[in-house]
């Protein structure tokens, strides 16, 4: 394993990420006749062209302690429990080079900011590229996952990795807004500026609990989800860059799909 230097280790990198995906070979299953609607999607690889996920090497690193990952908090998403990695942890994994990352987020998101070393691996299936590079990673490696709402895609990702068989996948319990809030290191295009953020509320059928609901800024190709309760409530929190409130944004859950923009979606409740 090569892994990239960073010394500054107490600023985030300003780099623009651009490149492609190396193809995959072995790992996870890609599904039958992925296609990726988003205008204007494209694959993202970190800086140096490594698809390995694994950080930058640190010249200081954190002394080495025991981590009871066994008390960590779950998560069920798709029918297996989810380990939720304080943010405490997973830094530490990083500064040490002891996992890898993966961005659950979409691609424009990514594009913007994103933990240093990561790569894309959105959660949405069917956006996801045939070339994942996760599908090369070894199943018995620790594998971080994020996302920004604080844990919702990240988790459905990790889920889906799990019930592939991958033996050591986290995700990070507060996200990557508090990735970005405490200053670690990232990349991207305009990691300075963190989104706006929209909060959009929903009613649906109370026999729908458990499920997902999603919204959607299709020019970007940005999305985020979040679980229906059991009276059939839910509340979408979106950290969505070049977005406005004129923007039109898609919700959508397992019994109706509306569009509006934002001024309206977030006015009032979403019923189908």
């Amino acid at each position: 394993m090569k892994r990239r230097t960073f010394l500054a280790t107490g600023a985030a990198s300003l780099a623009a990420v651009a490149g492609c995906l190396g193809q995959g070979g072995g790992g996870e299953t890609a599904a039958e006749g992925t296609t990726t609607p988003w205008s204007g999607y494209s694959q993202y690889t970190p800086t140096d062209g490594d698809t390995d996920g694994y950080p930058p090497e640190f010249d200081q690193q954190p002394s080495e302690r025991d981590i009871d990952t066994d008390s960590f908090e779950t998560v069920e998403e798709g029918g297996v429990q989810v380990p939720l990695a304080p943010i405490d942890a997973t830094h530490y994994w990083y500064r040490r080079g002891e996992a890898r990352f993966a961005d659950a987020r979409g691609p424009r998101s990514y594009e913007a900011a994103h933990v240093y070393g990561a790569v894309l691996s959105p959660a949405p299936e069917k956006y996801r590229a045939p070339n994942d590079p996760l599908r090369d990673w070894p199943k018995d490696d620790r594998i971080v996952c994020y996302c920004g709402c604080p844990h919702h895609l990240s988790s459905i990702r990790a889920s889906q990795l799990i019930q592939n068989g991958y033996e050591n996948v986290y995700v990070i319990d507060e996200g990557f807004g508090e990735w970005r809030a405490r200053g670690y290191a990232m990349a991207g295009t305009d990691v300075e500026n963190p989104p706006k953020k929209w909060t959009i509320q929903g009613d649906t059928a109370a026999d729908l609990a458990g499920e997902n609901a999603w919204a959607r800024h299709r020019p970007t190709g940005q999305v985020e989800s979040t679980d229906i309760a059991a009276d059939g409530s839910y509340e979408l929190h979106l950290k969505f860059h070049d977005v406005g409130p004129d923007s039109t944004v898609e919700v959508e859950t397992p019994s109706y799909t509306v569009e509006g923009t934002l001024r309206e979606l977030t006015a009032g409740t979403v019923q189908g």
